[in-house]
């Protein structure tokens, strides 16, 4: 069983910056794609930021690209989403998801292990 388990919201004006982290359980974390989605009250489950097993290939929703990093630690089982000049429209639940069948993309029945979320509000 993966367990994932996010951390790192908080409220932040905007212009501010966060660091999420996301630690996943697991032997074969490095073979895992992973990725960041977030839910604003009222509105749907959306992708932000994703990466592949080795790293070397990242994507991001239009929205946050130049603003949004996403990286990982594969020795530390760990993905995090540096997120910066942030901004109300950023305000939404942030979930971790760990895709174990190395489909990656964009999609959520893409990904099969998720965290229970983490809030991040952005005051204006």
């Amino acid at each position: 069983q993966v367990q994932v388990v996010e951390s790192g919201g908080g409220l932040v004006q905007a212009g501010g910056s966060l660091r999420l982290s996301c630690v996943v359980s697991g032997r074969t974390f490095s073979t895992y794609a992973m990725a960041w989605f977030r839910q604003a009250p009222g509105k749907e489950r959306e992708f932000v930021a994703g990466i592949r097993y080795s790293g070397g290939s990242t994507s991001y929703v239009d929205s946050v690209k130049g603003r949004f990093t996403i990286s990982r630690d594969n020795a530390k089982n760990t993905v995090f989403l540096q997120m910066n000049s942030l901004k109300p429209e950023d305000t939404a639940v942030y979930y971790c998801a760990a895709d174990t069948q190395r489909i990656g993309g964009t999609r959520i029945r893409n990904y099969d292990y998720w965290g229970q979320g983490t809030q991040v509000t952005v005051s204006s």
